[in-house]
């Protein structure tokens, strides 16, 4: 099931976040993520943010600002189970074009992402960590 973000899934959310992005990004200081969690906190109140619940547990989430996506988290308990792909469905139904960033050492969520329609659109570095960074997007067929 998938739902709406609510104020009390906050705790959760930043876990499974913060645990998402030291173990998919080790390549980036664990610091850095640590660092962020105050600043990710807030802006998931200002997002459009989706919740997937499996076994009446949170799963992962998906946060979007207009048509681009901040970040696709999946619980590591939960992984290679389809939520990832249901809550980029989910946000596709009510979006014509979505747009994401991806590291390029993240091989398997390109991978991911091309699966579901996403192309490689630029490379750059992201200037908060210096990675080498691809741009991605989805068009509505």
């Amino acid at each position: 099931m998938i739902r709406k973000f609510k104020e009390g899934d906050i705790s959760k959310v930043l876990n499974i976040w913060f645990g998402s992005n030291v173990e998919v990004h080790n390549f980036i200081s664990r610091d850095f993520w640590f660092n962020n969690l105050h600043f990710v906190e807030s802006a998931l109140s200002q997002s459009e943010v989706y919740i997937s619940l499996y076994n009446n547990s949170i799963s992962g989430f998906i946060g979007l600002n207009n048509d681009f996506i901040e970040g696709l988290f999946v619980d590591s308990k939960y992984r290679s189970k389809g939520i990832g792909k249901q809550l980029l469905d989910y946000v596709k139904l009510n979006h014509h074009i979505l747009k994401l960033n991806v590291y390029v050492k993240n091989m398997r969520a390109i991978a991911f992402y091309k699966r579901n329609g996403f192309i490689i659109s630029r490379k750059f570095i992201d200037e908060l960590t210096g990675e080498n960074s691809y741009e991605m997007v989805w068009t509505e067929l």
